[in-house]
């Protein structure tokens, strides 16, 4: 396993993070996930991202317990706030000072841990003023509840007056973590720029596009029995939109690129948001453990340039790149 710095800061984190979006609490049953997370920590991932929202706080506990009996020190956690949890009250979501101090104690409690090392605002909060946000967030440093702090799919103004804030109360915005793949590549426009101006890097989710970038899905076939696509649980309406033809034949022609370099598509893939020096990592999850242990085989990967090249030239019809994808896609309100 390779290791990257976070951002302008003195971490390192791994070149993958395990995470545990779609799987812990919901998709899989907690031995799997168990396994799963030891799958990781075997294959020398050292860090490891959830959330509070992720099967309404589950994904935390099923986390927690895995690594229990784990060296703290030894590990890097990340969690997020935003998104609604519990029984959707008022103040159960978004980014107020309340909800950031609760969550944050919750959160602890459920991964059984002291601190964070990375907290995340997992949206932007349009309803809340950010002077109330970044000042919250200091406050849980300062608290020694988390160590740095960070941001989910905002835009580069949001990134930019969210960092200044965090300058001026004296404690270290490090992270964005957006989607990103070879598929969907909104971020090299404006997010990537203003971050590596800031000192910001970036843990990107999703590097595989939901599996499609495994090249499993046929176009005009339908869908294998047990995939995602097939699993209302395990996202089957996020990797709706890649699944049409001229993307699956496209995606196709990364298979024998793929092979080229001795990976798997999916792989490749990963190794290819990789490449991308203010990517400190990708975020890989897993139902299997043999999933963590194949994935886990694209860190330290570099790609000539003729092969990220053949790559640009596949997929040049079927990329997404428009940065203003970030914002059509935030909450325009805070959810209940």
């Amino acid at each position: 396993m390779d290791f990257r710095y976070l951002g302008n800061s003195g971490l390192k984190i791994s070149e993958i993070t395990y995470g545990n979006w779609l799987t812990h609490g919901s998709q899989v049953e907690n031995d799997v996930a168990t396994r799963c997370v030891r799958a990781a920590l075997d294959a020398g991932i050292t860090s490891f991202d959830t959330a509070d929202v992720y099967a309404n706080t589950a994904a935390e506990s099923v986390l927690g317990k895995a690594l229990k009996g784990e060296r703290r020190e030894s590990l890097e956690l990340f969690t997020k706030v935003y998104w609604p949890t519990g029984p959707g009250g008022p103040n159960d979501s978004g980014l107020s000072r309340k909800h950031i101090m609760e969550s944050i104690n919750g959160s602890l409690k459920r991964l059984k841990t002291d601190y964070v090392d990375l907290y995340q605002a997992h949206r932007y909060d349009t309803e809340t003023p950010l002077e109330e946000t970044m000042q919250a967030f200091a406050d849980v440093v300062r608290q020694g509840k988390a160590l740095y702090i960070g941001v989910s799919e905002w835009t580069a103004d949001q990134l930019r007056a969210g960092h200044a804030l965090a300058k001026e109360l004296g404690i270290q915005l490090i992270s964005s973590q957006p989607q990103y793949s070879m598929l969907w590549r909104v971020i090299e426009d404006e997010v990537v720029p203003a971050s590596r101006e800031l000192g910001v890097s970036q843990i990107v989710w999703s590097p595989i596009a939901q599996g499609v970038l495994s090249a499993k899905y046929l176009p005009g076939t339908p869908p294998p029995a047990g995939s995602r696509a097939m699993d209302d649980k395990g996202g089957a309406g996020m990797i709706e939109r890649w699944m049409k033809d001229d993307v699956l034949t496209a995606v196709q022609g990364l298979v024998p690129i793929a092979a080229s370099v001795g990976l798997t598509p999916a792989q490749l893939a990963v190794a290819w948001v990789l490449q991308n020096d203010n990517v400190a990592s990708a975020i890989v999850g897993a139902s299997r453990p043999e999933q963590v242990e194949e994935n886990v085989k694209a860190a330290g990967v570099r790609l000539d340039p003729a092969v990220m090249d053949e790559i640009e030239k596949t997929l040049a019809f079927v990329t997404t790149r428009d940065p203003a994808k970030t914002a059509e896609g935030a909450p325009k309100k805070r959810p209940t």
